[in-house]
């Protein structure tokens, strides 16, 4: 059975603020639920800005034993990885180590949810959100050159941990799409480099594989993936935040198709939206504990 994990957006109040609510409480959250475990920011909260990066994640270790939690995976971005400033970029890389680093010894994570650098057309007309021009689309041959040597580097260490870094498939960076973060990671080709497929994201894109072409694409490669729905808004461009199962994404087809090709990694499922973030955290680990009961 794949471990459930609940992404850290259903503990927050707002993007990277916790309240009035501790490390302890939102593990206790996630365990009461029936999570597995959970996918925390590499970069603290806001209440907790004080902190060491160890001295947060020694926090996160006490909660997990307590409360009897088996996986924490944190989230990584390494920004400065194409820097034209050598110390800049070399600065990103070790730190990116550090944490990941610290997450193994203290927490046992062996996977994190990576991110390069963002990347911005430079067509300036370009409108923020059609994210078509941006990430992949905007990347210069030294991006992907800088961005390959980057986590070659990383590979390198994280082999040596028995650890794991996926790139989620994420609007405005290099690995947008499927078939740019495809290219970068057989381009890296590391053991310890793959995927984290978020169709959620992939789902913004006027142009997109299915998710099942989209899971066949990244095969082996694919170490952790995101659930999270939207639907369109008619007559925007935009979209709207939903639970799992309302949205445009049909999750029982997506996690058929796991199964099918004998996915074993991890399974984060998110919550993008404001409101009562802990009932959507109880609805849709419900809603995803009956598809999975019924493949």
């Amino acid at each position: 059975m794949n471990k459930a994990i609940m992404h850290i957006n259903y503990g927050e109040i707002t993007y990277s603020s916790y309240g009035k609510k501790t490390i302890d409480d939102i593990c206790k959250q996630a365990a009461d639920i029936g999570f597995d475990g959970i996918e925390f920011r590499g970069n603290l909260p806001k209440e907790l800005e004080s902190l060491s990066f160890k001295e947060y994640a020694t926090q996160i270790a006490d909660a997990k034993k307590k409360y009897g939690l088996s996986e924490i995976l944190f989230g990584i971005g390494v920004h400065g990885c194409t820097s034209a400033d050598k110390d800049e970029r070399a600065k990103s890389i070790s730190e990116a180590l550090e944490k990941a680093k610290i997450a193994n010894d203290l927490c046992g994570t062996t996977i994190c949810n990576t991110f390069a650098a963002p990347l911005r057309s430079p067509i300036s007309t370009a409108p923020g959100t059609s994210y078509e021009f941006h990430g992949s689309a905007a990347a210069t041959q030294n991006d992907w050159d800088l961005t390959v040597d980057a986590f070659q580097q990383i590979g390198r260490e994280l082999e040596k941990l028995g650890m794991k870094f996926g790139f989620e498939t994420h609007m405005n960076y290099i690995h947008d799409v499927p078939g740019a973060t495809k290219k970068l990671v057989d381009l890296i080709d590391s053991s310890a480099i793959g995927v984290n497929m978020d169709y959620g994201n992939t789902i913004y894109f006027p142009v997109r594989p299915s998710v099942e072409e989209t899971i066949d694409l990244y095969g082996d490669k694919l170490f952790y993936t995101h659930l999270k729905n939207s639907s369109p808004v008619p007559g925007t461009g935009l979209r709207m935040a939903t639970a799992l199962s309302d949205g445009e994404i049909n999750h029982r087809i997506y996690l058929a198709k796991l199964k099918e090709v004998g996915f074993n990694g991890p399974i984060g499922i998110e919550a993008p939206r404001g409101g009562d973030r802990v009932w959507f955290a109880q609805q849709d680990f419900n809603y995803f504990k009956s598809v999975c009961a019924s493949l």
